[in-house]
C-alpha cells in the first residue's frame, strides 16, 4: 500500500512513512493511493469477532508490504488490552433502530483512544533500533492532547508537544493533560482558540528551516494512522445490526471532520453504510458547506461543547480531494483559496459526490441539552454534550428499519456540568481517574503567535542527529 498527498505534490509513501510523517511535505494530508475493498462475504465473515480480530481485518490492506498480520495483531493487543470493556467499543440500544456506539472506554475517557494508543504503538515499533527522536507536535479542542499524551508518555525516542486554546477545554479535559508529569511531554495553553491553534502547527510543518531542523510528526487525525484505526468500529458495530444484508446509519459529532470521514473509508470499503450524518453545534461549516457548497470560517463560538467549537476542519480537505477527482493540483488551488479568502465554493463533483452519502446537521445548545434530558428519561443513558449533539441530529433522520448509530464520544464525567445542568444527574469519573483533581499540573501558557510558539518547541525539542 502506498500513500499520496491531496496537493499532489510530495513523495509517495509507505505505511510507516505515513505514520511517522503525518503531514506531507506540501502541506497535504495523506490517503491511500486506493481505496481496499472487502467483499460482502468478507464482511459478514467478521461477525462474531473479537474486537482485535476484527481490527487486523480491516487494517491489514493499510499496513501491506510495511506489517504482517501477526506483527499487527501483536500492537493491537497492546493498545487495546487496557480498555475497561473487553468489547473495546460496545453498542448501547436506546430503542428499536436507535442505537449508541460507546467509544470512551480507553485510557482517558474518549474516543481519540481507540485511534491513539495504537499510533503509541507504532511510533514505538517503527523507531524501535533506529538513532531517530520523533518531535510530535499536535493541537486539541480537548480530547486529542489527552489520549495523544497517554499514548506517548515515557515511551523513549518521542517528545510531545500539545498545543490547547486557554479556558476553552473542560477542567477535566484539560487536567487528563496537564497532570501527566513524563519529562517528555509538554503543554502549551496558547491564548487563542483551537483554529490558531491548529493553524499553529500546521505553520511549524511547512516551515521548511524549522522542519528541517527536528523529526516531526502528528497526532491529529492528520495522521493517516490515526483515521485507519477508526475505521474499525464502523465494520464492528455494523455487523452486528445486520451488515452486510441491511445498511446502517451513523450520525457522528464532528468538529474536524476525521472520525465521520473514518466512515466514509469505511463505506469506500465496501461497508453498507446508508448514511453519515454530520452532526455540528453552531460553529456549523460543515453543515453550510454540505447542505449548499459554502464552505466559508466564520468567528468561533464557545459552546458547552468545545471539541466541536472549530471552523476549519482539516479532515474535509481529504474528501474534497476524493470526491474532486483527485486532482491534487486542484485541490491545492482552492486550498489556497480558503486560505486567502476563508470561504470557497465546493465544486459540483464535490457537492454532489457528498450529497449521496453525508447529511449536515446544525444542533443548537437547547436542542443539545433536550437530548441528554431524553437519552436519560426514556432510555436511562447519561451522554455527554457532543454525544448529544449527534443524538439530536440523528432524530431527525431516524428511518424505520434502518439502525441509526450515534457514536458516543466522550465519558459524560468529562463535561459534568453540561449534563448535571441538562440532566440533573452528576456523572462520576471512573475510579482509574478519579483522583485526576488532586494531582498537580504542569504547563506553560504562550501567545498565540509562530515566535512564541516555535521558538519554546525548538528549546526542548531533540534536533536530528
Amino acid at each position: 500500500m502506498r500513500y499520496v498527498s491531496t496537493r499532489g505534490n510530495a513523495p509517495a509513501l509507505d505505511f510507516a512513512g505515513v505514520t511517522l510523517a503525518g503531514l506531507a511535505s506540501d502541506g497535504g494530508l495523506y490517503v491511500p493511493e486506493l481505496w481496499p475493498t472487502l467483499s460482502p462475504d468478507e464482511i459478514g465473515a467478521l461477525r462474531g469477532l473479537s474486537y482485535v480480530d476484527t481490527a487486523v481485518a480491516v487494517m491489514a490492506p493499510f499496513v501491506e508490504g510495511t506489517l504482517t498480520r501477526e506483527e499487527l495483531r501483536g500492537l493491537c493487543d497492546a493498545a487495546y488490552g487496557a480498555f475497561s470493556h473487553d468489547a473495546v467499543t460496545p453498542l448501547v440500544q436506546l430503542d428499536h433502530d436507535q442505537w449508541l456506539l460507546e467509544l470512551f472506554h480507553g485510557p482517558t475517557l474518549a474516543f481519540k483512544d481507540v485511534a491513539l494508543q495504537l499510533l503509541g504503538q507504532l511510533f514505538e515499533r517503527f523507531l524501535k533500533g533506529s538513532d531517530q527522536h520523533l518531535t510530535i507536535v499536535g493541537a486539541t479542542s480537548g480530547d486529542t492532547g489527552s489520549a495523544a499524551i497517554d499514548a506517548v508518555a515515557g515511551r523513549e525516542g518521542v517528545d510531545i508537544f500539545m498545543l490547547h486554546p486557554e479556558g476553552r477545554v473542560s477542567d477535566v479535559q484539560r487536567r487528563q493533560m496537564t497532570t501527566v508529569g513524563a519529562p517528555n511531554v509538554h503543554n502549551i495553553a496558547i491564548r487563542g482558540d483551537f483554529d490558531t491553534a491548529q493553524a499553529l502547527v500546521k505553520a511549524m510543518f511547512n516551515d521548511a528551516s524549522f522542519a528541517g531542523r527536528f523529526r516531526l510528526s502528528a497526532v491529529n487525525s492528520i495522521n493517516w494512522a490515526r483515521l485507519m484505526a477508526q475505521v474499525v468500529y464502523y465494520f464492528y458495530a455494523a455487523v452486528r445490526l445486520g451488515a452486510p444484508a441491511k445498511p446502517v446509519a451513523f450520525s457522528v459529532p464532528t468538529g474536524n471532520f476525521g472520525d465521520v470521514f473514518a466512515g466514509y473509508v469505511a463505506a469506500k470499503m465496501g461497508l453498507p453504510v446508508a448514511k453519515l450524518v454530520v452532526a455540528t453545534n453552531v460553529n456549523d461549516i460543515l453543515a453550510r458547506a454540505l447542505a449548499n457548497g459554502d464552505y466559508s470560517s466564520r468567528a468561533v463560538v464557545p459552546t458547552p461543547t468545545p471539541s466541536m467549537d472549530i471552523q476549519v476542519s482539516s479532515n474535509f480537505e481529504r474528501l474534497m480531494f476524493d470526491l474532486g477527482g483527485r486532482d491534487g493540483a486542484a485541490l491545492a488551488g482552492q486550498m489556497r483559496s480558503f486560505e486567502d479568502a476563508r470561504a470557497i465554493r465546493l465544486t459540483n463533483a464535490q457537492t454532489q459526490g457528498a450529497a449521496g452519502l453525508f447529511v449536515g446537521e446544525r444542533v443548537d445548545t437547547d436542542e443539545m441539552a433536550l437530548a441528554m434530558r431524553h437519552a436519560h428519561e426514556r432510555s436511562g443513558q447519561v451522554i455527554d454534550p457532543h454525544t448529544a449533539i449527534a443524538l439530536a441530529a440523528a432524530h431527525r433522520h431516524a428511518e424505520e428499519g434502518v439502525p441509526m448509530v450515534t457514536l458516543a464520544t466522550a465519558h459524560p464525567a468529562k463535561f459534568g456540568d453540561a449534563v448535571e445542568r441538562a440532566t440533573g444527574v452528576r456523572p462520576s469519573l471512573p475510579p482509574r481517574v478519579g483522583d485526576l483533581f488532586d494531582r498537580e499540573e504542569r504547563f506553560v501558557t504562550l501567545d498565540a503567535t509562530y515566535e512564541a510558539v516555535s521558538d519554546y518547541v525548538a528549546q526542548h525539542a531533540v534536533p536530528r542527529g
